[in-house]
């Protein structure tokens, strides 16, 4: 019998998924694993969590919680020789990672049958400075906002917390200069902000990264030049609409590796989590783990 452990957050999103556990873990064993679970209790906890449990021989690992709690899951799994299958039940505020392959949000006990019912596929994770990232890396003054919003006022208000504080930062966001090398091409230059993304779904934005592949070992490299507050507006009612990437104050690429040198302090955003000061050399590692998705992302990614 194929074995799963679920490593979950139980303060996530509005404390969902533990209303739920029961069932779900009824689900898995109905559907031939034996299933245990592991609730965590503070930073990093998921992390060992997810390493013991590759350890120890776990076919599957299902991360239910938000993108920081499949961030340190696949930081637990990532350096190990043998790893299991991750799956995602996405019961966070934004779940970038869940909207690029797949799963429903919000809703649980569908998120369970997609993934018993989807397909494993490998794809690719990044890496800076010793740690992993399944989504996005990135800096920048609003790029902070996903980690300074009170855990509370996620819970209460959801997404909109995010959007609150980001109308509060907007009049305070100043330029850093930075230099920036990919693939053997150098930006050089004031920016607002960069994104090294390994998928199309970023702060909930869909269309911010529209070529973006999850299997073909480059990242898509975006960089916002230096803009006043009328034109940082301007550029990002564009990105909802997916009409960015040609825009003057835009740098939209491909790229394997990104070196990121900062003349300012400059933080350092993995999948939504503080991830240390920069500078960084992000490095592309193709298909590195396996995912279960569905299967329409399945079919889309062997096209």
């Amino acid at each position: 019998m194929k074995k799963a452990r679920i490593i979950y957050n139980p303060t996530s999103g509005r404390e969902l998924f533990k209303k739920y556990l029961p069932e779900v873990l009824q689900k898995f064993e109905q559907a031939g694993y034996e299933t245990s679970c592991h609730a965590t209790t503070c930073e990093g906890d998921a992390i060992q969590a997810a390493r013991s449990a590759g350890e120890r021989g776990f076919d599957l690992i299902v991360a239910a919680g938000g993108d920081g709690t499949i961030n340190e899951v696949v930081n637990g799994i990532a350096e190990l020789e043998v790893r299991p299958q991750l799956a995602v039940i996405p019961v966070g505020t934004t779940n970038d990672f869940a909207r690029a392959i797949g799963i429903p949000l919000n809703n649980v006990i569908q998120a369970v049958e997609m993934i018993l019912e989807g397909e494993p596929q490998k794809i690719d994770i990044g890496r800076v400075n010793e740690q992993y990232f399944i989504n996005i890396a990135g800096g920048g003054r609003l790029t902070e906002l996903t980690y300074e919003v009170p855990s509370k006022l996620k819970t209460m208000v959801g997404q909109l917390a995010y959007y609150l504080k980001g109308m509060e930062m907007l009049p305070s966001i100043r330029p850093t200069e930075v230099e920036i090398e990919y693939d053997g091409k150098l930006f050089q230059g004031e920016i607002m902000l960069f994104l090294v993304s390994l998928t199309n779904s970023v702060g909930g934005f869909e269309k911010l990264a529209p070529d973006s592949k999850l299997n073909d070992g480059m990242f898509d490299l975006l960089i916002l030049k230096k803009a006043n507050l009328a034109e940082f507006i301007r550029v990002a009612s564009l990105a909802i609409r997916g009409e960015h990437i040609n825009d003057e104050h835009i740098l939209y690429t491909k790229a394997n590796r990104v070196k990121v040198t900062t003349h300012d302090k400059m933080q350092l955003n993995l999948d939504g989590e503080y991830g240390g000061l920069l500078p960084g050399e992000f490095e592309n590692l193709y298909q590195h783990i396996e995912v279960r998705m569905s299967q329409e992302k399945a079919r889309q990614m062997e096209e």
